[in-house]
């Protein structure tokens, strides 16, 4: 009697929160291939893998990272549009440290760093840690509301890049620090690995320790929460400081990749792709449900719509509104109630006509 009580297969697969994202992913990437013959070409050159899709990967992997923060802050019915800005400041604080300038040792000319590079690193992403848990502290401490909080940093946040800049685009001359976002390791981009390292250790987080259920509980019913004994306050700035190192972590790739920070520019709109990648994914703005993979599958839905989009030929004035239909229409097939009515509007004709 269990087994034929229990779901197929097939009905597993069509109410998976996944399906929908996966699906989109696939019909983007069909749509790419019948566009550029090559799309699906991979080569071996210089000790690495070059392609489209490992295009999409590399340029993804920043997204993907603020992408993951975003989804926690998020599930606990809170949201930070501050990200883009926490980049810009990352950048800049690493791109100041690091610098680079040339030498001549023994006639052999070199780059050298102003401060040792794993320093800049460390200060890049305490001072993103401390934007995020600037946040927390508004949101959770103060109680202001989160998008009104992150506002502030938005635009604040800005401004303070551009003053650690003095509004110039600061040019990184040290090699070693090109790794971080335009590296390989066994053949794939190094940044690939750092956001394939934040995922596992955030899924096993939130999967093998209670913090996932308290997540959810705070995004569910805070108030409830706080009564169950979750310590609600304290977690959501542990989860707006989270959001902000990742964004710090992107901004180190985003800086590394171009070789330079510009405080006006990097990470511009980052944060509007971010919570667009998180809803895609299947995760509720309302709180509660979240899912990690879902997130990284919408950050690839973005990136890989965006080099669609160019590889057409769509003009660059047009394209936000093309991003923005397509994910209109994907958001629409996620919905169930939309489902559900438009399963009312092809039965109700029939229904008519029998009376």
């Amino acid at each position: 009697m269990s087994e034929l009580n229990a779901p197929s297969l097939l009905t597993k697969v069509q109410t998976h929160h996944l399906l929908w994202p996966v699906a989109t992913l696939i019909l983007i990437l069909i749509v790419n291939a019948s566009m550029n013959p090559g799309f699906w070409m991979l080569q071996w050159r210089d000790g690495h893998l070059y392609g489209s899709i490992i295009d999409i990967l590399n340029r993804a992997a920043p997204l993907m990272l603020v992408s993951l923060g975003m989804t926690l802050v998020i599930a606990t019915r809170g949201i930070d549009i501050s990200v883009g800005a926490t980049v810009a400041i990352s950048a800049a604080v690493a791109a100041l440290m690091v610098g680079g300038k040339l030498v001549i040792t023994d006639g052999i000319p070199q780059h050298i760093s102003r401060f040792p590079m794993w320093l800049a690193i460390v200060c890049a992403l305490l001072t993103a840690l401390a934007c995020g848990l600037w946040n927390g502290v508004l949101v959770a401490k103060i109680g202001l509301q989160p998008i009104i909080a992150t506002l502030i940093l938005m635009v604040a946040g800005r401004g303070v890049a551009q003053l650690l800049t003095d509004g110039q685009i600061v040019t990184v001359y040290y090699p070693p620090y090109f790794y971080i976002g335009s590296g390989y390791l066994w053949g794939l981009p190094f940044a690939l690995f750092i956001a394939a390292f934040v995922y596992v250790a955030m899924h096993l987080t939130v999967t093998r320790t209670a913090l996932g259920l308290f997540v959810q509980a705070i995004g569910i019913n805070p108030a409830a929460a706080r009564v169950a004994g979750v310590r609600e306050r304290l977690i959501s700035m542990c989860v707006y400081a989270f959001c902000g190192l990742t964004a710090g972590i992107a901004g180190l790739i985003i800086s590394s990749n171009v070789k330079s920070a510009d405080g006006n520019n990097a990470g511009n709109l980052l944060e509007l792709d971010a919570i667009l990648a998180v809803t895609l994914g299947g995760t509720l703005l309302t709180g509660g449900r979240f899912s990690l993979a879902g997130s990284m599958i919408g950050a690839l839905i973005i990136q890989t719509l965006t080099s669609t989009i160019y590889s057409i030929g769509v003009p660059p004035e047009i394209n936000l509104v093309v991003k923005a239909a397509v994910v209109f229409v994907v958001m629409l097939m996620q919905s169930t109630e939309f489902r559900r009515a438009v399963r009312g509007w092809v039965v109700r004709p029939d229904v008519g006509s029998h009376a």
